[in-house]
């Protein structure tokens, strides 16, 4: 399990956005993310590195609070 914090998430849009692009990332699922306290955590064996990069790309920068 990987934890993340995503500061910049502040809506349900942004939820969709950063459910979908972890979805899409092999070993990730499964996805569960918490707008309140703007946290993602990642069930399965996925690259740190990887989801990282795939929140930067969509423009939410993350940084890791567990993994």
């Amino acid at each position: 399990m990987t934890r993340l914090s995503v500061p910049d998430m502040t809506c349900g849009h942004c939820k969709a956005s950063v459910e979908t692009a972890l979805s899409q990332i092999p070993g990730a699922a499964p996805v569960t993310v918490n707008l309140g306290a703007k946290e993602v955590e990642v069930g399965g064996p996925a690259p740190t590195a990887a989801l990282i990069k795939a929140l930067d790309e969509i423009g939410f920068p993350a940084s890791v609070i567990a993994a």
